[in-house]
C-alpha cells in the first residue's frame, strides 16, 4: 500500500502570492486550495506575468481584455481580492533579470509568507510543458531569493521604499497524479465547488476551445485522483519547500 502524503501545514499561512504566466493558469485545480485558504481568512494575491493575449485567434488586445475580465471573475469565485497583471509578451516570456525584477518587486510589495510558483521542467507526465510556464516557474524561485537580499534590485528599496521580504514557503502544484508531490490540501466539498466555478468563469476563453472538456467534468476527476494520495475525497497536491527548515541531508547527518 502506498504511504499517504502528509497534509500541507498551512495553518500558519497568512499571505500567499501565486505567480503564474497566464490568465487561467491557477484555475486547473490549484484555485480549489486557494478557496479553502481564503475561507479561513488567508490573504491571497495573484500575479499574472502576461495578459494571455496570444491564447486566442482574436486580435491580441481584444483577447487580453476578454481574458482579464474572465480572470477577475475567477478571482471573485475563490475570494482573491488582489490581482496584479504585468505586460510581458504572452508566448514569448523570457527568463532573465527583467522577469526576476518584476516578480521580486511584487513579493516585496505584497509581503507573502508563501509563494506559489509553477514547475520549470521541460518534460512532464503531461508532455512537454509550455515555455512561458517554465520561464515563470524558474524566475519565481529565483525572485523569492532575490526578494530577501537587500542588495539585489536595490533600487526597489532605495527609490521605491520597499523592504526586503523573507518568504518562508515555496510551493509548486503537483502534476496530474501528484507523483512528484510532497504534501496535499484537502479541498473536498465547498473548496472544490468554488475551484470549479473559478475555471468556469473563464467563459470567453473556454468558448474559443470547442474541444475543451467542461470544468465540472474533469476537475473533480483530477482532484479525486490526487485525493487518493492524501486519503481524502478531493485534494490539491504540492511540492512544498520550507525555506526556514534545515536541508534534509544536514538533518539526517546530525541524527
Amino acid at each position: 500500500m502506498t504511504e499517504l502524503l502528509p497534509a500541507l501545514p498551512d495553518e500558519s499561512f497568512q499571505r500567499v502570492l501565486c505567480v503564474v504566466a497566464h490568465p487561467d493558469d491557477m484555475e486547473y485545480g490549484t484555485s480549489a486550495a486557494v478557496a479553502r485558504w481564503t475561507a479561513r481568512g488567508v490573504d491571497v494575491g495573484y500575479l499574472l506575468l502576461t495578459r494571455g493575449e496570444a491564447g486566442m485567434p482574436n486580435p491580441p488586445e481584444e483577447t487580453a481584455r476578454l481574458r482579464l475580465a474572465d480572470q477577475r471573475a475567477a478571482c471573485a469565485a475563490v475570494g482573491v481580492k488582489h490581482l496584479t497583471v504585468l505586460e510581458h509578451p504572452d508566448g514569448m516570456l523570457v527568463y532573465g533579470l527583467d522577469l526576476r525584477r518584476d516578480i521580486c518587486q511584487e513579493i516585496r510589495r505584497f509581503k507573502p509568507d508563501v509563494v506559489i510558483g509553477g514547475g520549470f521542467e521541460v518534460e512532464t507526465s503531461m508532455g512537454f510543458d509550455q515555455s512561458d510556464h517554465r520561464a515563470a516557474g524558474l524566475a519565481t524561485v529565483d525572485a523569492v531569493r532575490d526578494a530577501g537580499n537587500r542588495w539585489v534590485f536595490a533600487e526597489q528599496i532605495d527609490d521605491d521604499g520597499l523592504e526586503p521580504c523573507d518568504v518562508r514557503w515555496i510551493i509548486i502544484p503537483g502534476i496530474a497524479g501528484g507523483l512528484d508531490a510532497t504534501h496535499g490540501v484537502d479541498v473536498t466539498g465547498e473548496p472544490l465547488r468554488r475551484g470549479i466555478a473559478s475555471l468556469e468563469a473563464h467563459a470567453g476563453y473556454l468558448a474559443a476551445l470547442p474541444d475543451h472538456p467542461a470544468p465540472a467534468d474533469f476537475i473533480p476527476k483530477i482532484l479525486a485522483m490526487n485525493g487518493k494520495r492524501l486519503g481524502v475525497e478531493h485534494a490539491v497536491l504540492f511540492r512544498a519547500h520550507d525555506l526556514q527548515a534545515p536541508p534534509a541531508f544536514l538533518t539526517e547527518a546530525t541524527t
